[in-house]
């Protein structure tokens, strides 16, 4: 079997290693000119981290990141709403990874050269469109010849050409919610192994968490930050630009607190850049005879929970299973859908409708937006962690379903 893997962003080089380490031959077709670091930072939760350990990737990681040791919930006010212990130290089997993007690309892609080859990445191939017939797929690139291929997967994100071949009229989903994203320089905050979530996205939310340990002689770490805010808008932030700071950073100004002078820590950054948040509604059917989608052009859903990365490597992981197990592809990409879809789906709907923050949108309900005395008075903290614990289950890294798979 020969498979076509149209992108080479983290689903599609995870992809390929799957295959590869299940005998199956596969080359990733990627649009951009070169392979390089680009974006900011990622959490790579538990089910992340068992995905890519099972790559034989987990300590390289862990090596280039930093291991969150907990998660603190604040209000906009720098009070401290609800903690909890994440990755190893909450009992799971996988740490739970900050990292920068660019290098979680970078470390899926030498892995792929090493184990399939150098030419197992392609690059400046942009996908024009599909064609398959009883016997294989061929797959058309702009100014690139065609590839023929028993089966093509679908890995080229949320702005997928393939997708939009099956689906002309989709298009992404805004509801007035635009994002800034920096990485700051600074020394360690809450002890450096902290994730923070701080304020909520009706009145201005920042998530603040370390992805570089020791960037400096001056024992600074490289802090990411997201800042997001929820406005009655239809222009949407365009991901091709760099961010200004003007456009937010008024939210912010005043967020001086004894922990961390989030002002002070906006102003430092050495990038910001702009982002909607968007998604896709949940799409009927994946697969097409012998062609589906994977990962975001499958199932684009907010950067909220840290779980884009987890779900994409478990499509991956799935799918290769699946083609392993199924003498007919056809069989495979069908089994592969019937799955992935529903649950992704779920992950999809509940990133919008329930988020991991919602602990943060349920408080200053309850409070009124206002510094509390006594949060006990409105919600008790058994409360707060159900609502952590009902996310966590929904997207499938609940420390039961991960103990689970592992086995």
């Amino acid at each position: 079997m020969k498979v076509a893997i149209v992108g080479g962003g983290i689903c599609g080089l995870s992809l390929a290693l799957n295959l590869h380490r299940r005998g199956i031959a596969a080359r990733v077709y990627e649009r951009a000119p070169e392979i390089k670091p680009l974006g900011v930072g990622i959490t790579l939760l538990p089910h992340a981290m068992r995905e890519f350990s099972a790559l034989g990737l987990g300590d390289q990681l862990l090596a280039a990141g930093i291991e969150n040791r907990e998660s603190h919930f604040y209000n906009r006010f720098g009070q401290l709403i609800y903690r909890e212990d994440r990755g190893k130290f909450a009992g799971y089997q996988y740490p739970e990874v900050g990292i920068h993007r660019g290098t979680l690309h970078l470390i899926l892609y030498d892995a792929v050269k090493k184990e399939l080859g150098p030419d197992a990445v392609v690059t400046d191939h942009e996908c024009s469109g599909i064609e398959q017939d009883e016997t294989g797929a061929t797959v058309h690139f702009k100014n690139r010849d065609s590839v023929r291929a028993d089966v093509v997967i679908d890995c080229e994100g949320i702005n997928s050409a393939i997708r939009k071949q099956f689906y002309p009229d989709d298009k992404v989903a805004f509801s007035g919610i635009n994002t800034w994203r920096g990485v700051t320089r600074h020394k360690p905050i809450n002890g450096g192994r902290t994730y923070m979530r701080v304020g909520s996205i009706n009145t201005g939310k920042i998530v603040i968490y370390p992805i570089v340990d020791h960037h400096d002689d001056d024992g600074h770490q490289l802090i990411n930050w997201m800042a997001e805010i929820k406005r009655d808008t239809t222009i949407q932030n365009d991901w091709n630009k760099p961010g200004n700071l003007d456009d937010f950073y008024s939210i912010y100004q005043d967020w001086r607190f004894d922990w961390l002078d989030v002002a002070q820590m906006i102003r430092d950054a050495d990038q910001i850049l702009e982002y909607p948040m968007v998604d896709k509604d949940p799409i009927a059917q994946w697969t097409f005879g012998r062609v589906t989608l994977a990962g975001d052009a499958a199932h684009p859903m907010y950067p909220r929970g840290s779980n884009g990365a987890a779900q994409a490597a478990i499509d991956a992981r799935t799918l290769a299973d699946c083609l392993r197990n199924n003498a007919d592809p056809r069989d495979a990409l069908k089994a592969y859908e019937d799955a992935r879809a529903q649950v992704a789906a779920k992950v999809v709907r509940t990133n919008r409708e329930t988020p991991p923050d919602f602990i943060n949108i349920k408080v200053e309900e309850l409070v009124g937006d206002k510094p509390f005395d006594n949060l006990d008075d409105f919600i008790t903290q058994d409360e707060l962690r159900a609502l952590s614990d009902n996310y966590k289950r929904i997207a499938g890294f609940a420390l039961t379903d991960v103990s689970a798979a592992s086995r």
